[in-house]
């Protein structure tokens, strides 16, 4: 196990990296604590986390709202949880986001960590201090920027994720190799087989590499005004079929990351054969490829997207395979070019 200390501008988080979910105790004081568990992930690990106070969190994104964050409020209030209480959200990105939202708003603020059990958590939900919730068709619509006091990584811990989840953790690592590192590119078309059957040292590259990436650009861009956009990148297009679909966000996002590679290729003049390098990567990874949404609808959900200022979207875009660019596109040109995908 190592330890990284990193310090953002309001709070220092701790990478406990290779870590394991026993040894939680060792980082947060189990009398001052109260761990949201994903129902899930209870199911699987309860023995391990016998005596300490728990709310479990239901599990799906259907989950991921206003109502949920009342209702764990309340369990809160009746365990008497003060502003010297931590919360641990241990779970998928639903329940870090949800974890880290209500420690937002809770008393004004408690601190909080978390366990992030699937591939997916580990690589992009649980860092960079995002949290929030959906509001109707919009998917985290409500939300705050705040840092978590620790992170804990167990890698073996997404062993027990279902086989469609492990696919959703690939399309973020790809994300990170597209935006930003073309050698992790390499690396996941040559290492396709061990890492589809969970092999634990070729996943603690993958998710180290990813942590590294994406601490890098928060650190440089914590509140999203420059190259944090690039973490975006599939994410625009991606969150309006992840809604309208009702599929998986990875799943969603891969079909996000083609579509941006083909807008890449009209704006930016991203040759064609790197596109079809990445379509070739995804599928590989067991992800669609293909947009088949009503375009129409996707473009509703753009007209309310985070990412708009006034008539436009920053959409994120690249120039080659590992470099990613951010470019304003107005929304009347954004539907036209829908209709070209």
């Amino acid at each position: 196990m190592k330890t990284e200390t990193h310090r953002f501008s309001q709070h220092t988080t701790l990478y406990h990296l290779g870590a394991t979910l026993a040894n939680l105790g060792t980082f947060t004081d189990p009398q001052r604590s109260v761990l949201l568990v994903d129902e899930n992930v209870n199911r699987h690990y309860a023995a391990a986390l016998e005596g300490w106070k728990k709310i479990i969190v239901p599990a799906g994104e259907d989950h991921k709202n206003m109502a949920v964050v009342g209702q764990l409020i309340d369990q809160l209030a009746a365990l008497e949880a003060d502003r010297k209480t931590t919360l641990v959200g241990v779970g998928g990105g639903m329940t870090t986001d949800v974890t880290g939202f209500v420690a937002a708003i809770y008393m004004r603020g408690v601190p909080f960590g978390f366990v992030p059990t699937t591939l997916l958590a580990q690589v992009d939900a649980s860092l960079g201090g995002k949290n929030g919730v959906s509001q109707g068709m919009h998917k985290n619509l409500l939300g705050t920027i705040r840092q978590p006091a620790f992170i804990l990584f167990d890698y073996t811990l997404p062993s027990t994720m279902p086989p469609a989840e492990w696919h959703n953790g690939f399309a973020e690592i790809i994300k990170y190799a597209c935006i930003q590192d073309a050698a992790l590119f390499e690396y996941l078309e040559t290492h396709v087989d061990q890492a589809l059957h969970g092999d634990v040292a070729v996943l603690q590259y993958l998710v180290e590499c990813s942590v590294n990436t994406k601490t890098r650009i928060v650190l440089e861009d914590e509140f999203e005004t420059g190259i944090r956009r690039w973490l975006n990148f599939g994410h625009t297009l991606g969150h309006a079929v992840e809604k309208l679909e009702h599929i998986g966000h990875g799943e969603a996002v891969s079909i996000g990351m083609v579509a941006a590679s083909r807008l890449s290729e009209i704006k930016k003049g991203l040759p064609p054969a790197q596109t079809q390098r990445l379509i070739r990567l995804l599928q590989a990874y067991q992800l669609p490829v293909a947009l088949t949404s009503d375009k129409k609808a996707v473009y509703d959900i753009f007209r309310l997207d985070k990412k708009r200022e006034k008539d436009f979207i920053h959409f994120v875009l690249l120039e080659s395979i590992g470099q990613a660019t951010t470019e304003p596109i107005l929304l009347t040109e954004l539907q036209q070019l829908l209709e070209m995908l």
